[in-house]
């Protein structure tokens, strides 16, 4: 019988756990021919989320849990999740249950058929409209700068065969990006069409800030545009500077030129150095990554694993 793991990364969910149970006894219930496993990481919530997973595993002991020692992120929980499931496929489902368990048993069906990375699009929301129009831009930016293509209106609601999910342990780097690295690793892969539910319980934890910098964590992550385009701009500032420069010369010795010109000097000079800001920015962000990676830490570290304390390595 296969094994199918689904991981839920888990921050401040205490309301969301008992629908989660009752979801996923459901699907236990229309796949009886699987063998199941729930992994729920506990990203470090400061509610009672883990004691509730501690009762739901006491109950049920196919409902196992990861207490990581803080929050990391949904990225590093996730990472987290990948080394510890055990199935021979594994489902990342948000915990707050506005992934549709509907779209499972046609995941596990297109999975049987061969397809090795099986992943949800998202067709409509509930998300308000700049959210949704901010969320489209931002992917169709990401798939015309990057290298490879990547997936529009995608998330991390997917099917991952084990040759996935062990393509995806190999990859350590902490400053991660898994949507653009579910398209980097390749594999077989075939997208089913799903509409996001409302959120039931609980509240959400992205706000603008966290979802811009999740969108500047995805651009330096998967590609050197932003590099590119410090280089093009910066290029183009200094052939304008040596154009006006040119036009002042010719400028002076035709006409001479009496101290005047203020307002023109303030002007290039903030458009110089705001030039060059852009560029020191997006210089930064990069390296900023690459000083975090040099530094060799784990990507995370764990309280316990069931309960049971787990060396970390």
């Amino acid at each position: 019988m296969k094994k199918v793991s689904i991981i839920f990364p888990t921050y401040n969910e205490e309301a969301s756990i008992d629908l989660l149970y009752n979801s996923m006894v459901k699907v236990m219930t229309d796949n009886s021919h699987y063998e199941w496993e729930f992994l729920i990481i506990n990203d470090g919530s400061s509610d009672n989320t883990l004691n509730a997973v501690k009762e739901l595993h006491q109950k049920d002991n196919r409902f196992c849990y990861l207490d990581l020692s803080r929050n990391y992120g949904k990225e590093i929980a996730m990472m987290a999740g990948f080394d510890y499931a055990t199935g021979d496929a594994v489902i990342i489902m948000d915990a707050d249950m506005q992934h549709p368990i509907s779209v499972i048993p046609e995941m596990l069906a297109y999975w049987e058929k061969g397809y090795q990375d099986v992943y949800a699009q998202r067709e409509s929301s509930n998300e308000q409209w700049f959210k949704k129009k901010s969320s489209q831009l931002y992917y169709k930016l990401l798939d015309e700068t990057s290298d490879i293509p990547i997936l529009k209106n995608v998330g991390d609601f997917r099917l991952l065969d084990r040759v996935c999910v062990d393509a995806l342990k190999q990859m350590r780097e902490t400053q991660r990006n898994t949507k653009s690295m579910y398209c980097w690793i390749g594999f077989r892969k075939k997208g089913i069409k799903y509409k996001q539910l409302s959120r039931k319980s609980g509240k959400t934890k992205w706000n603008f800030l966290s979802l811009l910098t999740l969108a500047i964590d995805g651009l330096t992550s998967c590609t050197t545009m932003p590099l590119r385009f410090a280089t093009i701009l910066g290029s183009l500032a200094s052939l304008l500077a040596f154009i006006y420069l040119f036009v002042i010369i010719v400028k002076t010795l035709v006409f001479g030129e009496p101290v005047q010109g203020y307002p023109t000097l303030m002007v290039t000079i903030l458009f110089l150095g705001g030039v060059q800001l852009i560029s020191l920015g997006i210089i930064g962000e990069y390296l900023s990554r690459v000083f975090k990676e040099t530094k060799g830490r784990p990507g995370y570290f764990i309280n316990s694993y069931n309960g049971t304390e787990t060396k970390n390595t």
